[in-house]
């Protein structure tokens, strides 16, 4: 994707913070004379998503991946920093003047979460539930072409219309994933949010999700956010790969590259966690010790009390995600051992 211009760019993020008061309540601090609480859960997340592009977000649990999707789709609004849509500020959408501004781009974003069962509502039909975002964004007009686009969606995503009229409970696991991903598709949406699709889902049917979802995008030209923990599944469907830690992007590479040539310690330590299947004796580190309390961080780089490369000047200051390019691609790290950064994200 580095041929891309900024023409391309579908989904620019710009120095988005997201912070989470989780304060005990006034009276209880009063009485036991205790400080408000903060939680970062993003900070200071820049990076860009091209059309037609996978991108990926890894990491550990709690670094803020599933917080960055909700902020991209509009669920949460971003405590500092800009998030644009083609080009389009988002935080002017509350704006009642951009009312239908509003509308036409939230049409151009959906998402498809973690539990599939938990996301359908359990007492509609398949059939109410695929052509809600239709009805409620009113993008048809009669009761025929509604079922005529639910049944068409259905096909999509390898399910049968003739199943339209049952309940999600009637539906396995992977069939009610189907069934998310049709009701996501049913806006013609241009950006797709996935934060975890396929966690809960057997492998078996974790590949068949996958493979739709891939063929999906080939034929309608989708743009995806994929969050995910299986470092296999990243590598085998994304174009780029991001690696947060603790609410921060660490390192943002073309996944080759990232999977072949780490450069922050982090990233590497994630992929000597990857099981060697062939048993080819690659020395690896483990990631040791447990992820910072978020609410008291570790100053200058968060990651400096579990990497062994650590130095003084890492305790003290923030690293800045720093861009680069080797053999003709650009990435970026965050990282005060990476010496061939040239220019500031």
């Amino acid at each position: 994707m580095n041929s891309q211009t900024k023409s391309d760019v579908l989904v620019q993020v710009r120095h988005v913070s997201k912070t989470f008061d989780v304060s005990d309540p006034w009276l209880t601090r009063v009485i036991q004379h205790r400080e408000k609480m903060t939680l970062k859960a993003v900070d200071d997340l820049s990076f860009d998503i091209y059309k037609g592009e996978l991108l990926s977000l890894v990491g550990e649990s709690g670094c803020g991946k599933s917080t960055t999707a909700k902020l991209l789709c509009g669920l949460y609004e971003p405590s500092a920093g800009k998030i644009a849509i083609d080009g389009i500020d988002m935080s002017a959408l509350g704006d009642p003047k951009n009312k239908e501004l509003a509308k036409a781009l939230r049409r151009r974003i959906n998402m498809i979460f973690q539990d599939p069962f938990a996301s359908l509502n359990p007492r509609w039909r398949v059939r109410d539930i695929i052509a809600e975002p239709i009805v409620v964004q009113k993008l048809l007009s009669t009761q025929q072409q509604i079922d005529e686009r639910v049944n068409e969606l259905m096909r999509l995503v390898k399910l049968n219309p003739e199943d339209a009229d049952k309940f999600p409970h009637q539906f396995s696991g992977g069939q009610r994933q189907r069934i998310s991903i049709a009701r996501a598709l049913a806006s013609n949406p241009e950006f797709l949010i996935c934060d975890e699709p396929t966690s809960a889902l057997d492998v078996s049917v974790q590949a068949q999700i996958l493979n739709l979802m891939l063929s999906i995008q080939k034929k309608v030209g989708l743009t995806y956010l994929f969050i995910s923990h299986n470092l296999s599944v990243v590598h085998h469907i994304s174009d780029r790969v991001g690696v947060m830690y603790l609410g921060r992007l660490v390192e943002l590479a073309p996944t080759k590259k990232i999977f072949s040539s780490p450069k922050h310690p982090y990233t590497k330590m994630l992929l000597d966690a990857i099981p060697d299947i062939n048993m080819t004796g690659k020395p690896r580190t483990r990631i040791k010790g447990e992820v910072p309390n978020p609410l008291n961080p570790p100053p200058g780089c968060a990651f400096h009390p579990r990497c062994p490369y650590a130095t003084k000047h890492c305790q003290k200051e923030v690293p800045k995600l720093t861009s680069y390019e080797q053999d003709g691609q650009i990435a970026s790290v965050a990282c005060h051992l990476f010496k061939n950064s040239v220019v500031d994200v």
